[in-house]
């Protein structure tokens, strides 16, 4: 049985950290980077799974025109909210443009209060409509009111009365 001498050791781990170094620069260059859709999906969904819920207002829903020489005459449909955190007002929006099956943008109106998904620690990390949840509400909430506010029996509150 023999062994290497010193050198041959060297050689050995050098060509074998070479060939690591290429292997993974490799891999680097040629991995399949996700598109900037599959990082916006990703995103509402840690979010609605993991975010904390705050109230919000809608602001507006507008369509913006992209003016660019990759996407030239694509219409992006964005909703404007606005909320609040620890005293701080955020007001952000978000492109619903691809999420037409989840969000109709007819309904949404402006002036309704919303629920906002917000990361906690990075409150600027917001989604108001995601594929599993929406934040939108259908109208303004109904309160309980009484035709008759006599009818109810107050002479317990009275004080010096029965």
């Amino acid at each position: 049985m023999t062994f290497l001498n010193t050198s041959e050791w060297q050689i050995a781990a050098g060509a074998a950290g070479s060939i690591m170094l290429v292997a993974a620069g490799a891999w680097l260059l040629l991995r399949k980077r996700p598109t900037a859709e599959e990082q916006e999906r990703a995103r509402r969904k840690f979010l609605s799974q993991f975010g904390r819920l705050v109230d919000g207002m809608l602001l507006d829903l507008c369509e913006i025109e992209v003016t660019g020489k990759k996407d030239a005459g694509h219409t992006l449909t964005m909703l404007l909210y606005s909320y609040r955190i620890a005293g701080v007002d955020y007001e952000c929006s978000q492109d619903i443009t691809h999420m037409s099956d989840v969000v109709d943008a007819a309904q949404v109106r402006a002036g309704f209060p919303c629920s906002v998904r917000y990361q906690p620690g990075n409150p600027q990390n917001t989604i108001v409509v995601a594929e599993e949840w929406s934040g939108l509400r259908a109208g303004l909430p109904v309160l309980a009111s009484f035709a008759d506010p006599e009818l109810l029996d107050l002479a317990h509150l009275r004080p010096g009365r029965g």
